[in-house]
C-alpha cells in the first residue's frame, strides 16, 4: 500500500470513512454509504467521483505535420475546437494499448485524457511516434479530474459554478475559470447519466470538492458503483474488457476506427475485417439475481466458448449482467449460455447494448 500513488483528495476519503483499495497503481476509494446506495444515488441525484488518478497529456504544434494525425484510431484535425472524440491507441497487430478521449482546445492544441494504469506507456508509445516528442507533455501530475454524474448535475453545476455551462451539450466542453484558476468542464462521464468531467489545476481539487458536496443534492461515490454504471450502460473497461490481445473489430467497437486513415495497427485490423474475428465481445444477461464474475466460463450447449471479461448484479434490471468475448457462433442474439464457475452455474442469454436505457445522459 505504501507504493501506491494518492490523488490530492486522500485525505477527504479518509475522514468520509471510504474503503481504500488499490485501482490502477493508485489507492482510491471503493466506497462510502455503500455501492448500491451509490449507485441508485447517481441514478436519481448527482454523485461526486474523484477521478484525479486518471492521465492528461498536453500537445501543442503541427497535428499534421508533427505526426500526431497519424497516433490514433480517428482523426484529430478532424475534431473541431470545443469538442472531444473517444477512440484507442494501438499496437501493429492493432491490440488496444489504451482507450481514450482527446479533447481540441485549440487549432493546434490537444489535451489527450488517458487511463491511470497505462499512463508511462501511453505517453512513451504517443512520444514514439511524433516527429518532435518534447511537443508533448505529461500534465498528469499537475491536473485534478472530478465528475459530477447524475441527472440532477446540470442544476448543481449552473447554480454552483456559472450559468454558462448549462448549454454544454454532449461530448463538447468550455474553457473556463473555476475557484480562481482556468478550468475544462466537458458534457461527457462514464456512468450513462448526464454529467460533468471537471479538468482543474490539482492544488484546487479539494476545494471544488468541499464546494460540490456542500449541495444537499450531491454525495461521494467511489469506483465500485463508478464500475456498476459504466457495465449497465456496456461501457469496456480497459484490462477486463480492453488489452492489447483484443481489437476495437472483436470488442465491437469498429465505429470509433476510421480505415480511411493511416494509424498503427490498421493493417491488423483490415485483415482480421477480411478474415473474421476469431473471439468477439457479447452482452449476456442471467435468468436470476446472481451475479457473474471476471473470468468464469462461457458454455453454449456444454462447450466452452468463451470468458467472462466484466460481470455484476444490476440493481436497475434486478439481474445478473456481463460482457464477455466468445467464439463468433456464440454471438448471435437470443443465445442461449451457461456462465460457469465450479460449481456455480447460472443461464444467461445474449442481449443487445446498453443493458440500462433509461439515463439522462443525453438530457
Amino acid at each position: 500500500m505504501e507504493d501506491l500513488k494518492a490523488t490530492p483528495l486522500r485525505a477527504r476519503h479518509e475522514e468520509l470513512k471510504a474503503l481504500m483499495a488499490p485501482f490502477g497503481g493508485w489507492l482510491m476509494p471503493i466506497q462510502y454509504a455503500g455501492i448500491i446506495a451509490e449507485h441508485k444515488w447517481c441514478r436519481e441525484k448527482a454523485a461526486l467521483f474523484d477521478i484525479c488518478h486518471m492521465g492528461e497529456f498536453l500537445f501543442q504544434g503541427d497535428i499534421e505535420g508533427e505526426g500526431l494525425e497519424n497516433v490514433f484510431t480517428f482523426s484529430v484535425k478532424g475534431i473541431p475546437v470545443g469538442r472531444s472524440r473517444y477512440g484507442f491507441l494501438l499496437n501493429d497487430k492493432g491490440g488496444v494499448i489504451d482507450d481514450l478521449i482527446v479533447f481540441r482546445l485549440g487549432e493546434n492544441e490537444v489535451m489527450i485524457v488517458v487511463n491511470a494504469a497505462t499512463i508511462p506507456n501511453d505517453f512513451s508509445v504517443i512520444s514514439s511516434r511524433l516527429k518532435y516528442p518534447a511537443k508533448l507533455r505529461d500534465i498528469s501530475a499537475g491536473t485534478g479530474k472530478l465528475d459530477l454524474q447524475g441527472p440532477l448535475s446540470r442544476e448543481v453545476m449552473v447554480e454552483l459554478l456559472g450559468a454558462e455551462i448549462g448549454p454544454i451539450p454532449f461530448f463538447k466542453f468550455i474553457r473556463t475559470r473555476i475557484l480562481g484558476a482556468d478550468a475544462i468542464v466537458s458534457r461527457t462521464g462514464y456512468t450513462g447519466e448526464l454529467g460533468y468531467e471537471i479538468f482543474l489545476p490539482s492544488e484546487k481539487a479539494v476545494e471544488l470538492w468541499d464546494l460540490l458536496l456542500k449541495d444537499p443534492r450531491v454525495a461521494p461515490a467511489g469506483l465500485g458503483s463508478r464500475d456498476l454504471l459504466r457495465l449497465e450502460m456496456g461501457y469496456s473497461l480497459y484490462g477486463n474488457d480492453l488489452d492489447e490481445t483484443i481489437t476495437p473489430l472483436s470488442a465491437g467497437l469498429g465505429s470509433f476506427v476510421n480505415l480511411e486513415k493511416e494509424f498503427v495497427g490498421k493493417d491488423a485490423l483490415l485483415k482480421e475485417r477480411e478474415l473474421g474475428e476469431a473471439m468477439v465481445k457479447i452482452a449476456f444477461r442471467v435468468g436470476s439475481r446472481r451475479a457473474p464474475r471476471h473470468y468464469y466460463q462461457i458454455l453454449m450447449e456444454g462447450n466452452e466458448v468463451g470468458t467472462v471479461t466484466s460481470g455484476a448484479f444490476s440493481p436497475m434490471l434486478s439481474c445478473g449482467i456481463g460482457l464477455g468475448y466468445v467464439r463468433p457462433e456464440a454471438a448471435a442474439l437470443g443465445t442461449k449460455l451457461v456462465i460457469k464457475q465450479d460449481r456455480v452455474e447460472m443461464e444467461a442469454e445474449v442481449v443487445e447494448l446498453p443493458f440500462y436505457t433509461g439515463g439522462s445522459l443525453r438530457g
